[in-house]
């Protein structure tokens, strides 16, 4: 679980993709304890530049995730931006076997 999280290529499971939604939120979460309100000025200071580089990996983490469990829905990455697609996801199988975009993660966990 959790093999090239940057990357953009492959399939996931439901639960990868769950823990990943879950990660996400607590991480933004605690951002907003830890940063507060934060206004564009805010963006050009220390404290702008500070949270930028927590959310910039945090955001490329989200979106590669999210388009490698649509990959194993047979689907290309961009339909994550469809709103409440995230939902289906979560809850929808993967389909069976090797797909366009590589084999069947559930196959794989089966034969390691």
């Amino acid at each position: 679980m959790f093999k090239h999280p940057f990357s953009f290529e492959g399939r996931i499971r439901r639960l990868e993709y769950g823990l990943t939604v879950l990660f996400h939120w607590l991480i933004t979460m605690g951002l907003n304890a830890l940063f507060g309100k934060m206004s564009l000025y805010d963006l050009m200071t220390l404290k702008g530049v500070m949270w930028l580089s927590i959310v910039l990996p945090i955001a490329w983490f989200w979106f590669a995730q999210g388009a490698k469990r649509c990959h194993d829905r047979g689907n290309s990455g961009w339909f994550q931006l469809i709103p409440f697609y995230g939902l289906w996801m979560l809850f929808a199988e993967g389909d069976p076997g090797p797909n366009a975009y590589g084999e069947d993660p559930k196959h794989e966990q089966i034969l390691s």
